[in-house]
């Protein structure tokens, strides 16, 4: 399967991060195609730390190995380096085994106003500290 971004009425590019975190727990490969903009696939490389089976083939493209929850993402420490990305890594993050820390999370608050108590509600167990 081939996931691209395209304008309107096509696949919004916001949603290729969070679309490439889901497919890491899917069953089989997918090939993201982010054709729009450049370098938004940077942050493949925390998800590789975190376990995900992905190969990043050029900026432009990854393929992502699912493993149809046979292969559980472990958790990490990471930063946020842009709303999309740090909305995907938040939720590798919430599919993963253990605690993982997300820093520079201003970047999330951008785009997703109170986010930890609407996920809470759904039952994630997702805590802010303050660092001094």
């Amino acid at each position: 399967m081939t996931i691209s971004d395209a304008p309107w009425p096509g696949l919004t590019p916001d949603l290729i991060s969070v679309l490439l975190v889901v497919a890491t727990q899917a069953r089989g490969s997918v090939l993201f195609h982010q054709k729009m903009f450049e370098s938004r696939l940077f942050f493949v490389d925390k998800l590789i730390d975190m376990g995900a089976q992905i190969i990043l083939c050029d900026p432009h493209r990854a393929v992502v190995v699912g493993h149809d929850h046979s292969l559980t993402l472990h958790a990490g420490r990471m930063s946020s380096p842009d709303i999309r990305a740090g909305i995907a890594l938040l939720i590798a993050a919430l599919s993963a085994r253990g605690t993982s820390r997300i820093d520079n999370i201003a970047q999330i608050d951008r785009g997703y106003e109170d986010i930890e108590h609407r996920l809470n509600a759904l039952g994630a167990n997702i805590r802010r500290v303050e660092l001094a």
